[in-house]
């Protein structure tokens, strides 16, 4: 990968893909901070955030130019054979048979946080260009991961999941079946519910909206991961769906 693939420096930050220790042991730390694992208050001990996919994902980090400061980070898997998928980390909670027939590249994106506090928009806008040039670069055809609700009761996210339900379901042909013993059927629980658009809109969790927004789908049921204190979805992002005008504004930002 050359120099320019992996970096990207605009205006405040700098974006670049590392694998060095002191970058990875940064991204564990902030990914610690973000996801409070579960157990790790009560203990008052340090729980880093790590797992053997460290060592095969490439790494992210987007950081402020002046102070070296870590905004946000994130992790991602390149499976250039769709056979190969049950080596990702979403096959450990979803059964994903269906995608080994994917006919192209697949690209896993993991453990994406933003600090606490980081609010400016070209964060995130930083690591989407990263991605947009990796993506474009190595001709993905499917970005996929999980996506995580915070807490692993899905009464605050009713509207949510009922949105999801009517409008984001993954096409029947790439759809993930159940693996994980702990699931929520959220098809099944809300099948005669009808999601009231504004909180569904204010509860989704940001990283997941974005994905649905690039025509993102998703599956039908949630996964309990009492570990990290969440309630996830498998998400699935086809490239040829997003629209043309999103990927012109992408790109741009990746020039």
């Amino acid at each position: 990968m050359n120099q320019q693939m992996k970096w990207i420096v605009k205006g405040r930050y700098r974006a670049r893909i590392s694998n060095k220790p002191d970058d990875v042991l940064a991204a564990q730390r902030l990914r610690s901070e973000q996801f409070s694992l579960a157990g790790a208050e009560k203990a008052r001990t340090e729980v880093l955030d790590r797992d053997q996919f460290d060592g095969v994902c490439q790494h992210a980090v987007i950081e402020d130019v002046t102070t070296g400061e870590l905004a946000a980070c994130f992790r991602f898997l390149h499976l250039r054979n769709s056979e190969l998928i049950d080596r990702s980390y979403s096959a450990q909670f979803y059964n994903l048979d269906r995608l080994k027939s994917y006919p192209y590249p697949l690209l896993e994106i993991g453990r994406f946080c933003i600090r606490d506090g980081q609010l400016d928009p070209d964060i995130p806008r930083m690591a989407w260009a990263l991605l947009t040039r990796y993506v474009d670069a190595n001709r993905i055809g499917l970005m996929f991961g999980c996506s995580s609700f915070q807490g692993t009761e899905i009464s605050a996210y009713l509207d949510a999941f009922a949105l999801l339900k009517d409008r984001h379901l993954a096409p029947d042909i790439w759809a993930p079946k159940v693996k994980a013993p702990e699931v929520v059927r959220y098809c099944d629980l809300l099948a005669h519910e009808s999601p009231a658009r504004a909180n569904a809109a204010r509860t989704m969790p940001s990283l997941l909206r974005t994905y649905l927004t690039m025509g993102g789908w998703v599956s039908d049921h949630a996964v309990i991961d009492r570990h990290l204190n969440t309630l996830h979805v498998f998400t699935g992002v086809e490239i040829s769906a997003i629209s043309p005008m999103r990927k012109m504004l992408l790109r741009a930002d990746a020039a």
